[in-house]
This record gives structure tokens, sequence and C-alpha cells, in this order.
């Protein structure tokens, strides 16, 4: 019997059935239901009532010493000298051969009402130890700082994956319409490792990415016009920008990169005046500019940069993060001259800040993070004496948060009797991003993005916990 030729309109007839018609539903899935989602930064409602309404996340980048900041362990001193253990041994990141067991250099005070621990480089800290909830449990999956960084700031060891105040400005949008939602203030003597990858949206829609407002001169570069112009030509020049804009996105829709550009390009319009007043520290009172550390050359720049945080979140703006400079808290050598040396740059301008948010009413509003991508090992490294520093320590480190309804004045968890790795109530990176989350009203199961299929969350598909045991 002789089989009959199939026609163009016998494929077409059958296209939707099959594996076949799957794929091209996917590949035609964009074209037919982009149009339905709607990504701005309007005000968006939380999944449940929220405690904070901005998040300001001091990120110490380099990885700050547990053993040597907020998780003393008399042990170490005992033991000091000794040989590490070989599981400890095989912890080293970079193939050195491995020191001996090291105490603290510093000496540990019982500060507050609550008798928390906190180290000697830290005496202004210390005096707000009641409102902070120290995690001694925290552990990471890398010790290497490019992947560890992108894990804490995305959920993922790997650089494609939207940071966590991309994820807030997704769900939430923003107060101030005149300025960005996520706000990055980083070291004006240089970026992060990892650069603005620390800070991207990835394949949410770019208009959620992270700003960079600069410390040193203009916040935003081209900000402001080069020649004054009329405010009426001005109005009529915006006006007839946004009906251009209008019909060129009509004519292209569906595409989110050219709706995050065109969308930047009206924000950077509304900025011009309200980013120079938001991070104009000069109409600060003289007490506010020295509590932060403004007028000592140690602490100005932090300083400055944690006055600008709480200057932007007075105004709306949902995340703000701080970087410092390069990597002070990185101590493989001169543990103790590095750590007075970071400790004393930001103890300071951190503790004010805390302060300045509970005496403005902020900082029941306001959740307050600060950490680094991870810890240090409790033995030494690259020297004996003054000389010797603490290699990378992913497997169990402290950090801490405060206000929006954060438990002050609470340890939680805890490490081994050497510090080496977290023991006792261990908190995951997707554990510590969910709480984040919860302080802000979202739930971080329903907190998704669909793509290719899945729906993707900040935690991915690991499981997490919100951490009750630090929150009222």
């Amino acid at each position: 019997m002789k089989t009959r030729r199939k026609t163009r309109r016998d494929f077409f007839s059958s296209v939707a059935n099959g594996l076949h018609g799957a794929a091209l539903a996917g590949l035609l899935g964009r074209d037919l239901y982009a149009g339905s989602a709607v990504y701005d930064l309007k005000p968006k409602a939380p999944h449940a009532p929220a405690k904070a309404k901005a998040v300001i996340q001091l990120f110490m980048n380099g990885g700050p010493s547990q053993v040597d900041l907020f998780d003393p362990k008399p042990t170490l001193t005992r033991l000091a000298g000794t040989a590490p253990s070989r599981e400890l041994s095989f912890a080293i990141s970079n193939g050195d051969k491995p020191g001996a067991l090291m105490p603290s250099p510093f000496a540990f005070r019982k500060t507050g009402k609550s008798g928390m621990d906190i180290s000697e480089v830290m005496p202004h800290l210390a005096e707000c130890a009641d409102e902070i909830a120290v995690i001694r449990s925290m552990y990471g999956e890398h010790a290497n700082h490019e992947p560890a960084l992108f894990l804490m700031h995305s959920g993922r060891t790997v650089a494609s994956r939207p940071a966590i105040g991309s994820w807030v400005a997704y769900g939430l949008g923003t107060e101030n319409q005149n300025l960005p939602a996520y706000i990055v203030l980083d070291d004006p003597k240089g970026l992060p490792i990892n650069g603005i990858s620390n800070w991207q949206s990835a394949w949410l829609p770019p208009i959620y990415q992270g700003t960079r407002f600069r410390t040193e001169g203009p916040p935003v570069l081209n900000l402001q016009p080069r020649e004054e112009i009329p405010t009426p030509l001005v109005d009529a020049e915006r006006a007839l920008l946004r009906k251009l804009d209008a019909a060129h996105l009509q004519a292209r829709p569906h595409q989110p990169e050219l709706e995050a550009r065109i969308s930047s390009y009206e924000l950077a319009a509304r900025m011009q005046m309200a980013a120079s007043d938001a991070l104009d520290v000069m109409k600060e009172s003289e007490a506010t500019r020295e509590a932060y550390g403004l007028n000592d050359p140690l602490t100005a720049s932090y300083g400055k940069r944690c006055l600008m945080a709480r200057r932007l979140v007075e105004r709306g703006v949902r995340y703000v993060q701080l970087y410092i400079e390069g990597q002070i808290f990185d101590s493989h050598g001169t543990l103790e001259a590095s750590l007075r040396y970071a400790c004393g740059k930001t103890d300071k301008p951190v503790a004010a800040l805390l302060r300045d948010l509970k005496q403005r009413g902020l900082l029941d509003e306001t959740l307050l993070v600060w950490g680094g991508e991870f810890g240090r090992l409790p033995m030494s490294q690259g020297g004996i004496g003054k000389e010797a520093g603490r290699d990378h320590g992913p497997h169990g480190f402290s950090v801490w948060m405060a206000g929006a309804g954060v438990k002050g004045g609470t340890v939680h968890g805890a490490t081994d009797e050497i510090g080496f790795k977290a023991v006792e109530n261990r908190v995951s990176v997707h554990d510590f991003h969910a709480t984040i989350l919860d302080r802000l009203g979202l739930n971080y199961r329903k907190l998704v993005y669909e793509r290719h299929g899945l729906q993707e969350r900040l935690t991915d598909q690991f499981p997490a916990r919100v951490v009750t045991e630090i929150l009222s």
C-alpha cells in the first residue's frame, strides 16, 4: 500500500502533540504569555505582616574570625601549640602545612544585661550587646572567597543567581519611587571580590539589580545636567521622551532589558534631587557626624556609608548593602594587627548606626545584618607569634542581626570546643536567607520566579527554615 506523503497542513495539525509540541510551547511561551507579567518597583504587599520595612546589610568581606570576635574558646588556650586533628588539617584551603592550634590574642568580656561575650577589639558594639542576636552556628559550603561570596549573596556557589537584594526588590518593590529599591555602598578604594556580580539580578528582570552609589563625589555619575536648563523646558523634554519611549516599547513588546533601560532613565531623572539629598551627610548635626566617626580618618569612610545607609532607609529604600575596603578581615597573617585595623575602621560606625536607628524609632522596622562569607580556622597560619594568621573556615562562623523583632542579647547555636565547626542548632546560609525574608513578611517558599518551567527561589530547592529562636 502506498504511503501518503505528509503535507504542511498535516504537520501543523499535529504539531501540538507529543514532545515536539511541548518544546514548541516552551519556545513560544515567552511571546504568548510574557505580556501578562508586570515588572516594576511599585510597593507590593508582603505574604504576611512584616516586622521590617528595610534591610541594611553590613557585609564584612574577607571572613571575620569567630573565635577572635564572638565565640571565645578557653579550650584553645589550654591546647595552644598542639597539633590539629586530621579533620582540621584537611580543612586548609590553600595547601599550606597545617599550623598549631592557636588561641585568640584578644580578651573577651561579658557585656550588657545578657552577659554576651564580645572581644575587646569591638568595644563600641559591646555597649550595644543587648540589641543584637549572635548566631554562632553558621556554616557554608566552600572555603574560597568567590564561591562563598556567591553563596552568601545568592544562595548558590555559582555566579548566575540573583542577589538577595534583587529578590527583595522583586518581592516588595520600594516605598520611594525616586530612589532605587536596592542600593550598594561599596568602598571607594575598590570593588570587592566578584565585583558587581555580588549585587546582580541575573535572570530576574534587570530593574531589580543593585545600584551602586558612590560615597566620594557625586553619588551617581552624570546625575546632574552640565548646563542649567529652565524647568519648563526640562519638563517638556521629559514628556516627549516618555512618549517616544512608549512608542518604541510598544513596537518591541516583552523586552525586559528594554523596559529596564527605559525605567532606569526615568528613575535617573527623578533621582537628580532625591539622591543628592539622601546622601548629603553634611545636613546632619556635628554630634551625629562625630558619633559615626566622620571626623577620624580611620573611621570616616565606613562611618559615612553607615550614615548614608540610615538616610536611605529613612527615605524608603528597601535594601542597602555596605562593603568594606578590600578584604580587611582576610587575616592569613598578622591576625592581631589586621583585626585591630578592621574593627577599628568599622566598630564605632556600626555601633553608631545601631544607636541612631533606635533613637529615631527606625530600629523596630529596620533589620540590621552583620557578617562575612565565612570565618577562620582555629589554628595558626603564615608564621608564629604576632606574624601568625588564620585560614578560611566555612564550617562554623558567627553573624549577628538586630532590629525588626530580633531578640537582642541572644546567642544562638554553638561551634565545637575549639571553634572549628558548627555542632549545635546549625544555621545554613539558606536558613539565614529565609530569616531575612521572614522579617520582611516574605515567605521563602512563596517568593518565586517562573523560569524555564521551574519556580525559582532564593533558597533554590534546598531545605531551609526560619531561625525563630532569635525572633520575638
